[in-house]
């Protein structure tokens, strides 16, 4: 057998292992989460990992100038996803999951 053959081998098998792939998709829905990749692709939360960067979290901020009343807040830190917003995925190897990575800023 020659080397070609043996080369066209291991990637065919590569390529045919799904590795990860960079997709940017749009959320079409919140609440509950869904990305649309293209029209005949959407995901639902089942196959979505969300990672830190894209959740919600806010902070509660108290400040009190020494009087009797204090001020406090929840103060946004992250707003997390949004209809519209663009995202950056990665499609974990096999393709059934997708790491959703961070939010598109144009």
């Amino acid at each position: 057998m020659n080397i070609d053959v043996i080369k066209r081998i291991a990637l065919n098998a590569f390529n045919a292992s799904n590795p990860v792939n960079v997709l940017i998709g749009t959320v079409s829905k919140d609440n509950p989460i869904e990305i649309e990749i293209h029209q005949k692709l959407k995901l639902t939360k089942e196959f979505l990992i969300m990672t830190e960067r894209v959740t919600k979290y806010e902070v509660d901020l108290e400040h009190d100038h020494g009087g009797s009343s204090a001020l406090s807040a929840k103060t946004p830190v992250r707003t997390g996803l949004k209809k519209g917003d663009k995202v950056v995925l990665l499609r974990v190897q096999g393709g059934h999951q997708f790491v959703v990575l961070d939010k598109v800023v144009e």
